[in-house]
């Protein structure tokens, strides 16, 4: 039941609670309607006999009868006979009726037959300048049955038809009723698929809960974005103001180092410094051009791109960053691929890669990087044979300054990776990661080719 929708679920429990309702009613009405009939059939008969002993008049030494005791008014059927004696004087009886019944003076009886049965009565009467007569009177309780299956046989065969109707009603009042639910729904959807804070809801006024659900959501987005840009705004601020600090610290280390006067102490002092200032400005750096990237104010120079030869600069560049760690970088660079993009970008996007590798790989170990066309893709590759990654990390390691393993990430600011999926995606690519512990990791990016990249 919990893998159906609220929708089926509610047309369901509708449609079966309607039926359980429906089946008790018809119970209910057949159990009445079945000694309603019988009664009236009882009543129709007493009512017709005692009626009856006024149509039969001695006149001038004979019995006259009156027709009406031929007539089938009320399926009753009326016969005349002698006191103690079982031959008929006038009237008729139902097919398939024993003749030779006794008599019971006023008892109501229910005779069965092979073919049908019946409910009986006699009843003696007294005629003017005559004598005593008995008039039997007799109705087929098989024809008031008839009738009766008949009206069930009807109910049985509307029954399918009203929970059809039924169902059909339930789903549509559940789908108008549950609407706003699927458009909340959606707006959800629309959210995490774009990332975009400022959709909303809008189901306007109304007084349920459902109504009253969705504004609320409203305002909790409008809080929500608030808060986003505020800390967009104050990252941007910091990032902002942190360049120029941090630029007259890089300048004073350089002026230091260019002093002959300084002891080697000092100047080993100073170098520690400078390294430790100029990995805080690359990170304010990319942070910045995240932030302006948030904020829809990042601007990419395009150009056509040959992105083996980039690759292979940055390759050479990094076997001398790894061999520092004892790594070994192999490369296997695929000739003339070309894409149009943004160069500053993608280089910085192989060197966050090959950086993260040269961090986290093992030491003496090796670092793989592949460029390659394939099947209208542009696919570029770095793998290294570090510890790997937890599967509860995969995804959280491209957020800023998430680091999966901090005792290990040295100089690491925490923003490469988030740096190279925004990368990835202004190119109209996709990153993704793949690993398991004890195994390395290896990272992927997807750019369309040249002709798609626009």
């Amino acid at each position: 039941m919990k893998r159906l929708s609220l929708k089926s679920r509610l047309v369901l429990l509708h449609t079966g609670l309607m039926t359980l309702v429906v089946c008790l009613v018809l119970g209910v009405l057949f159990s009445a309607g079945s000694q309603e009939i019988l009664a009236n059939v009882q009543g129709t008969l007493e009512e017709r006999v005692s009626e009856s002993i006024h149509q039969v008049e001695y006149r001038q030494g004979r019995l006259e009868f009156d027709s009406d005791l031929l007539d089938l008014e009320g399926g009753v059927y009326l016969s005349v006979y002698e006191p103690g004696e079982s031959s008929l004087l006038y009237g008729r009886l139902p097919y398939g009726f024993a003749y030779n019944l006794p008599f019971s003076d006023g008892e109501l009886r229910s005779v069965a037959t092979e073919e049908a049965q019946f409910y009986v009565l006699d009843w003696e009467f007294s005629v003017d300048g005559y004598g005593d007569l008995l008039l039997r009177g007799v109705v087929s309780l098989s024809d008031a049955e008839r009738d009766f299956r008949f009206l069930v046989r009807v109910a049985l065969i509307l029954l399918p038809v009203l929970l059809v109707l039924t169902a059909v009603c339930g789903y549509w009042i559940s789908r108008r009723a549950l609407r706003p639910v699927a458009q909340i729904t959606q707006t959800v959807r629309n959210i995490q698929r774009e990332k975009d804070l400022s959709k909303r809801v809008h189901l306007g006024q109304g007084r349920d809960e459902i109504y009253t659900l969705a504004q609320t959501f409203d305002q909790l987005l409008d809080q929500l974005e608030a808060g986003f840009q505020r800390e967009k705004q104050f990252t941007s601020d910091a990032a902002h103001e942190l360049r120029t600090p941090l630029t007259v610290a890089l300048m004073q280390c350089e002026e230091l180092l260019a002093r002959e006067d300084l002891s080697q102490e000092a100047r080993q002092q100073v170098e520690v410094i400078r390294r430790k200032v100029d990995s805080m400005a690359g990170m304010v750096s990319q942070l910045l051009l995240l932030s302006r990237a948030d904020q829809g104010r990042a601007q990419l120079h395009w150009e056509d791109l040959d992105l083996s030869e980039l690759s292979t600069l940055e390759a050479e560049e990094f076997s001398e960053v790894a061999a520092r760690r004892g790594m070994t970088l192999h490369a296997d660079i695929q000739p003339g691929i070309w894409v149009r993009g943004d160069q500053t970008l993608l280089l910085r996007l192989w060197s966050n890669l090959l950086q993260n590798a040269v961090t986290y790989g093992r030491e003496n170990g090796g670092i793989w990087m592949g460029l390659q066309a394939r099947e209208g893709k542009i696919v570029l590759q770095v793998q290294d044979d570090g510890p790997g990654i937890a599967p509860e990390h995969l995804e959280k390691i491209w957020d800023r300054f998430y680091q999966a393993d901090p005792a290990r990430s040295g100089d690491s600011s925490g923003l490469g990776l988030s740096m190279v999926r925004w990368i990835a995606q202004a190119h109209g690519g996709t990153a993704r990661v793949e690993s398991q512990l004890g195994q390395g990791a290896v990272f992927t990016v997807e750019l369309p080719e040249k002709e798609e990249n626009l």
